[in-house]
């Protein structure tokens, strides 16, 4: 099909899910291209984006409205503290729905509930601190084998998986496509004659597993959705599987930007710093000694009073750098120095 055709198809539906590799800027411009085309299908346009929590939607809104600058949208949106890629990947969207008075919608929820989720499971987290979201539908036997793949490749020992961490990590990530899917299903629900165009990582949407398959368990019809998603125009289409996604468009990949510094750890709140719930193999985090049931209580000589503290912390640490951590180990304090790699790799398999 053409692209044309492709689009025209695409402005038929309720809900567009585009996919991407969150460090690739050809991926954010293939997007705006695609939400240009369908506007101009449809008089009105939602813009869903993984890159923004909830709690930041009236930020959205003022942005839209033309009440705030760039410069207070990425601070009040919490971009360095939460999503930490370059701002300049997403800003021509961002722009684009300011300029055209597009809608958007933050589809994310705090990275604690998910951390959370993935240290102690689902049904260990009151109600109360689900961030108002339902519980996630199971995953399909084929989404959990791709899952179970994902976490064998952030192991030591690859075959042998840990059951109870596998089942937290398939939870957790079960908690992002359900919010995803909830927001995208909410939108819809409140324009009824708008066209939903939601911006996640690929894994999100690829085969139909994750935010598909969530909105189709919300009651939203099958028929009514429609995934896109790039692809690397240089590799074999022998490689493409039928059901991987409605269509997928050809796109070269000039140079990805670098991710943003993790430790590796997944972290929750604590007395007098963030506590340490897991911590990957091969990481930073491992690297330095960094152990489960630590407490980090300072990171380069701030105190730590919630998780967002370290993450906005770790997140300013240029390739190559090292970080000072003080850690509390039962009753002892443990002086920590964090490497960061000089030449952090790219990320492009969200």
């Amino acid at each position: 099909m053409t692209t044309p055709e492709i689009v025209s198809l695409a402005a038929t539906r309720r809900i567009v899910l585009l996919g991407e590799g969150h460090t690739y800027p050809e991926h954010h411009l293939w997007q705006l291209e695609m939400i240009a085309a369908l506007h101009g299908r449809r008089q009105h346009v939602v813009i869903g984006m993984e890159m923004f929590p909830r709690s930041t939607q009236a930020v959205l809104d003022q942005w839209v409205a033309g009440q705030l600058d760039e410069h207070r949208l990425l601070l009040d949106g919490a971009w360095k503290s939460f999503w930490r890629l370059p701002a300049e990947l997403y800003l021509p969207i961002l722009r684009y729905a300011r300029m055209n008075r597009v809608p958007l919608r933050a589809l994310n929820v705090p990275r604690e509930l998910v951390s959370r989720v993935a240290a102690e499971g689902w049904d260990q987290v009151p109600e109360a601190d689900r961030q108002g979201l339902s519980q996630p539908a199971p995953a399909t036997p084929a989404y959990e084998k791709f899952l179970a793949e994902t976490y064998r490749q952030h192991r030591d020992e690859p075959d042998v998986p840990d059951e109870a961490h596998l089942a937290r990590f398939i939870a957790a990530q079960l908690v992002w496509d359900r919010a995803f899917a909830e927001g995208l299903r909410a939108a819809v629900a409140a324009q009824p004659d708008a066209l939903v165009i939601g911006l996640m990582g690929s894994a999100h949407v690829k085969d139909g597993f994750g935010v598909p398959h969530q909105l189709a368990s919300l009651g939203v019809d099958p028929k009514d959705v429609l995934v896109l998603l790039p692809w690397d125009a240089s590799g074999e289409c022998a490689t493409l599987e039928p059901g991987a996604a409605d269509a997928v468009f050809g796109i070269e990949i000039v140079e990805a930007a670098s991710t943003p510094p993790r430790l590796g750890i997944v972290i929750a709140p604590a007395d007098g710093g963030v506590a340490v719930k897991e911590v990957s193999p091969k990481s930073v985090a491992a690297a330095a000694g960094i152990r489960r049931g630590d407490v980090i209580v300072e990171a380069a000589g701030v105190a730590l009073q919630a998780p967002g503290d370290l993450q906005e912390i770790v997140a300013r640490q240029a390739p190559g750098t090292w970080l000072p951590l003080r850690v509390r180990r039962g009753k002892a304090k443990v002086e920590i120095v964090a490497r960061f790699p000089a030449h952090p790799k790219p990320d492009g398999a969200q």
